[in-house]
């Protein structure tokens, strides 16, 4: 039987632009209970092809770059999206490998 979480969704499906609004840590989980130590980080973008829906994107690791102040487009490396289920309900999980500052040349705004 097919599983759900076998399914993976083509990023383009995501839109041209992602415009990064927050980030977000992630911290690292024993025992069911959460500890002080770091994974990962959680970059929180606004997609405007998709009426400016979010969507938190993972990256292992340290933080790669400042929390923007309103917002900056941003790019991913080996951005990786997929669906599961929770209770019933549908839910995205989008992961990559990296993230830089789409050049537009102007600052973030």
């Amino acid at each position: 039987m097919l599983n759900i979480r076998d399914l993976r969704i083509d990023p383009v499906c995501l839109g041209q632009k992602k415009l990064l609004v927050d980030i977000v840590p992630v911290y690292e989980y024993k025992d069911n209970k959460r500890t002080d130590a770091v994974v990962a980080y959680l970059y929180i973008v606004a997609l405007p092809d998709l009426r400016l829906e979010k969507l938190g994107v993972k990256i292992d690791g340290k933080q790669l770059m400042d929390k923007p102040d309103g917002f900056a487009e941003v790019e991913f490396d080996g951005l990786e999206v997929s669906a599961y289920e929770s209770q019933g309900h549908t839910q995205i999980t989008a992961k990559a490998a990296g993230v830089s500052l789409v050049n537009t040349g102007k600052k973030p705004c």
